[in-house]
């Protein structure tokens, strides 16, 4: 049981690691259609303990990302690795009025 937990880790991983690599093959690094400008404008209101109003630039990105691929990352600890809160990024697409709810 934990090893198949492990592998679907590390499979996740490598998931993230081959996207990252495709993405800078073409120069920049996207994750779910979302481009790395994207990604940093939205890291303050996704980390720490009191979060900023998402920036024009995030929700921009957020309207142009594949949301139902952040589905997938939200519970692997993948998103926790690198500061951002899982539930604070599911939070995005509502208060960047996208959709008018959003749930996995």
């Amino acid at each position: 049981m934990i090893m198949e937990g492990y592998n679907k880790k590390v499979m996740i991983v490598g998931m993230v690691l081959g996207m990252a690599m495709i993405g800078m093959a073409n120069g920049q690094y996207s994750f779910c259609r979302m481009p790395s400008d994207g990604l940093a404008a939205c890291k303050p209101s996704v980390s720490g303990d009191y979060p900023a109003d998402p920036s024009t630039a995030c929700c921009s990105a957020i309207a142009k990302a594949d949301l139902k691929c952040f589905c997938r990352f939200k519970d692997s600890g993948l998103l926790s690795m690198y500061g951002v809160d899982p539930n604070k990024c599911m939070e995005l697409p509502v208060k960047c009025k996208v959709v008018d709810s959003f749930h996995c």
